[in-house]
C-alpha cells in the first residue's frame, strides 16, 4: 500500500505531509509562473498596442503547448520519478518568464507564451507523487489539496502581481512582476529537490515496462484510444488554423502548411508506438489482475476537458470581462476575477473528499450539475448587475468547477497506479484541449454565449459519466523490480 496513514494531517511536516505539503507548493509556484500575464495582460496590451486579436491569441498560445507537455511529462514521471522531473521543469518555468519579461514585440510575447504552455504540465508530475504516499481513502482528499492550493497560485498572481508592477511604475512595471515570479520558481526547484522523496522507505517505485504509449487491455480498448489520440492533435490543427491567414495572420500560408503535416506525421508516429507498445500484450493476453478499462480513462479526458479546461479559459478572459463589464482598474479587476480561482483553497479538496467518502461516479456527477447550473447563471451577468452579486455568482460556479477537477483526478490514480503518470497526462492534456477550444469559441461570441456553450458541454458530459462509468476498485497489480508480483490497495 502506497502511504499507510489513515487520515490528511495537514499541520504535520514530516512524512506524507511534508510531501504533500512541497508537492502542492511546487504545482502553486509553477501555475503563478503559468499565468503570470493574465492579470497583467491589459498593461501588456497598451505597452505593445495590442488588438483583440492578438490578445486573444496571446491567451490561446499559452494553454497550447501544455497538451503534448502532459502527455510527455506523464512518461518522464513513470520513466524517472517526480523529484527529478518537478525540479527540471521549475528550472525550465524561471527562465521561460524571464524569456516573457524581456520581450520587445508581439511576436515575442507569442513565443514566448507558446512555451510557457510546457510549464502547466507540472500538475501531472504531483499527482503521480501523491498517490505514491496516500492509500486510496484518502488519496482523493490528498489529490484535491495538492490541486486546489496548487491551482490557487493563479489566484495569487491576480492578486498581488499588478501592485507588484505598479509599484515598480512605469509600462515596465509588468516585466518586473513576471520576473520575479521566475526567481522563485528556480530558487524552489532546488528546495524541491533536496527535499522531496519519490516513495515511502522500502516502497519500490513501480515503472510501466515500456514507454511511448499506454498499454491498454483489448482490442477494443485499443480503437477507443486511438479515437481519444485523435483530439489531442485535432486541437492543435485547430489552433494552427486559427493563428493561420484565414484568421489571425500570425502564421503565414508556408508555416501553416508544414505545421499542418508536422502534426499528421506526429500522429501517425504516435499511433506507431501505441501498435508497437501493444501488440505483444494483444497478442498473448493480458493477465487478468493487470487488466484495466480505457472507457474510464476516456471519460475522465472529457470530465477535465469540460472542468479544467473551462476554468483555463475563464481565468484567462475574466479580468478583462470583469474590467470591461464594470469600468474597474487593472487591479481591482485581477482581484474581483481572483475570486474565481480562490476557491481552489476548498472546492477541490472537497471534491476529492466526496470522492473518498461517497464514490467516485456519484460525486463527478453532483460537480457536473453544479459546474453547468453555475455558468448557465453566469451567463446572465450584466453591467446593471450589483458587483457583489456578480461576484458570488462567479465563486458558485467556480466551486463546482474546482470540485469536479477533484473529483476528477481523485479516481486517476485508482485506475492503474504504475500508470498513473501517463493517465494522469492525458487526463489533464484534455483540460488544455478544453481551454484552447473554449478560448477559440469564445474569440467568435460574446461573454455570455461563451458561458452557455461551457454549460452545454457540462450537460453532455454529465449524461457519458452517468451511462458508462465504472466505480473503480482501487486495486492493481504490479510487476516488482525483483520479478514477483504485488496486489495493492491504494
Amino acid at each position: 500500500m502506497s502511504g499507510s496513514s489513515s487520515g490528511v494531517a495537514l499541520f504535520s511536516f514530516s512524512g506524507q505531509s511534508k510531501i504533500l505539503h512541497l508537492s502542492w507548493l511546487a504545482f502553486f509556484i509553477s501555475f503563478a509562473v503559468w499565468f503570470n500575464h493574465a492579470p497583467l495582460m491589459a498593461m501588456i496590451r497598451d505597452d505593445f498596442s495590442l488588438n483583440k486579436q492578438q490578445v486573444t491569441a496571446i491567451l490561446i498560445l499559452n494553454v497550447a503547448l501544455t497538451i503534448p507537455a502532459r502527455v510527455i511529462i506523464g512518461m518522464f514521471v513513470d520513466r524517472f520519478g517526480p523529484r527529478a522531473v518537478y525540479a527540471a521543469l521549475l528550472v525550465i518555468s524561471g527562465f521561460l518568464s524571464f524569456f516573457f519579461a524581456a520581450a520587445t514585440s508581439f511576436e515575442m510575447l507569442a513565443l514566448a507564451r507558446f512555451l510557457m504552455g510546457f510549464v502547466g504540465a507540472g500538475f501531472v508530475i504531483g499527482i503521480r507523487l501523491i498517490s505514491e504516499w496516500y492509500p486510496a481513502k484518502t488519496v482523493g482528499l490528498a489529490e484535491g489539496i495538492y490541486g486546489g492550493w496548487g491551482n490557487f497560485g493563479s489566484a495569487a498572481a491576480a492578486f498581488s502581481l499588478p501592485a507588484l508592477a505598479l509599484m515598480f511604475g512605469g509600462a515596465e512595471g509588468w516585466r518586473y512582476a513576471v520576473g520575479i515570479t521566475g526567481v522563485i520558481s528556480l530558487i524552489y526547484a532546488v528546495v524541491f529537490y533536496l527535499n522531496i522523496r519519490n516513495t515511502p522507505d522500502g516502497t519500490p517505485y513501480s515503472k510501466p515496462e515500456k514507454v511511448g504509449a499506454m498499454a491498454i487491455s483489448s482490442h477494443r480498448d485499443l480503437v477507443l484510444y486511438i479515437i481519444m489520440k485523435a483530439p489531442l492533435f485535432l486541437t492543435l490543427a485547430l489552433l494552427t488554423w486559427k493563428l493561420g491567414p484565414q484568421n489571425l495572420v500570425i502564421l503565414g500560408s508556408t508555416t501553416t502548411s508544414f505545421i499542418y503535416g508536422f502534426l499528421l506525421i506526429l500522429f501517425l508516429y504516435q499511433l506507431h508506438h501505441i501498435f508497437k507498445v501493444n501488440k505483444p500484450n494483444l497478442t498473448r493476453g493480458v493477465a487478468p489482475r493487470q487488466r484495466y478499462k480505457f472507457k474510464q480513462v476516456a471519460i475522465l479526458d472529457l470530465a477535465y476537458l469540460v472542468t479544467f479546461g473551462s476554468e483555463l479559459a475563464v481565468i484567462s478572459m475574466l479580468p478583462l470581462f470583469f474590467m470591461d463589464m464594470f469600468s474597474l482598474s487593472a487591479v481591482q479587476a485581477g482581484m474581483v476575477a481572483a475570486s474565481f480561482a480562490f476557491m481552489n483553497l476548498v472546492a477541490r479538496p472537497c471534491g476529492g473528499f466526496f470522492s473518498d467518502k461517497f464514490g467516485r461516479k456519484k460525486s463527478l456527477m453532483i460537480m457536473l450539475t453544479g459546474l453547468a447550473t453555475g455558468y448557465f447563471i453566469m451567463a446572465q451577468i450584466t453591467s446593471g448587475w450589483y458587483l457583489p452579486l456578480a461576484i458570488g455568482a462567479t465563486m458558485l460556479c467556480s466551486f463546482f468547477v474546482q470540485a469536479g477537477e477533484g473529483a476528477v483526478f481523485a479516481t486517476v490514480p485508482l485506475i492503474r497506479r504504475p500508470m498513473t503518470g501517463q493517465i494522469a497526462g492525458m487526463v489533464g492534456a484534455y483540460g488544455n484541449v478544453g481551454a484552447v477550444c473554449f478560448l477559440i469559441v469564445f474569440s467568435f461570441i460574446s461573454p455570455s454565449l461563451f458561458f452557455m456553450v461551457i454549460g452545454g458541454s457540462a450537460i453532455v458530459t454529465f449524461i457519458i459519466v452517468a451511462a458508462f462509468m465504472d466505480e473503480p476498485a482501487g486495486e492493481s497489480t504490479e510487476l516488482l523490480p525483483e520479478g514477483a508480483t504485488s496486489l495493492s490497495t491504494y
